[in-house]
């Protein structure tokens, strides 16, 4: 039965490149503009189709989103002409690795690379005139966003009460990068605003952010212990 989709839906696909060659040969069409966003397309359902029949098979939402995000650029890019396209592919990606902890969240380590993607997509998709310290600002404030993100979902952590087992909790750990991520965002920011901030004043606000999210791990994970030695309450 499988095997007999597969030709079904292999034919229906040959069948419209052969149509759209043929519209091509008779001046009816630049097939070239068409073919090459299709054949994208239709690798991006065939890998996603993988993606929605069994929940093992997660990793199919990557290079779905890939093929997807490349139609989607090549579509954009003959539709307006415009560089931004490009950020199409980054929104694409960014949705497929989003995708991959969804399906399968004891894969938390795809949310690193969707929030990135995700950011990438937002930096190409400013104009031209927001470049330098406002391209910085967005990246450093995304990648904090990100790990943020990382820090509040659950994830399936070691048991520290119960050797060789999982339990259900949250990673500390993303604090630390996300703190330093968004002081360096904000102070790119205030200085793309036009606040004047001499930038010898930017690595020990670094230093200091650092600091600070080393004490509030260092407490969070000391009140954990606490309270698994004294019990709840």
């Amino acid at each position: 039965m499988k095997s007999a989709n597969a030709s079904i839906i292999a034919g229906i696909v040959l069948m419209m490149l052969g149509v759209l060659l043929m519209l091509d040969r008779v001046g009816v069409l630049d097939s070239g503009a068409i073919v090459a966003p299709l054949v994208f397309a239709a690798a991006g359902v065939l890998f996603l189709s993988v993606f929605v029949r069994r929940r093992e098979h997660w990793w199919a939402a990557i290079p779905g989103s890939v093929f997807l995000g490349l139609a989607a650029v090549v579509t954009s890019a003959e539709l307006t002409g415009s560089g931004a396209s490009a950020g199409f592919l980054f929104l694409f990606m960014g949705a497929g690795f989003a995708a991959v902890y969804v399906r399968v969240p004891d894969n938390w380590w795809a949310i690193i690379p969707a929030g990135v993607m995700l950011t990438l997509g937002v930096i190409v998709a400013l104009p031209p005139a927001l470049q330098g310290l406002p391209i910085a600002a967005v990246l450093f404030l995304g990648l904090a966003a990100t790990f943020v993100v990382l820090a509040l979902i659950p994830v399936r952590i070691p048991d520290d009460g119960r050797p060789g087992t999982l339990r259900d909790g949250h990673l500390k750990w993303p604090l630390i990068p996300a703190g330093v991520l968004a002081v360096l965002g904000v102070i790119m920011a205030l200085q793309a605003a036009a606040v004047l901030i001499p930038l010898d004043f930017a690595v020990p606000a670094v230093m200091i952010a650092a600091g600070v999210a080393l004490v509030v791990y260092a407490f969070l994970a000391r009140s954990g212990k606490h309270r698994k030695v004294h019990g709840p309450g």
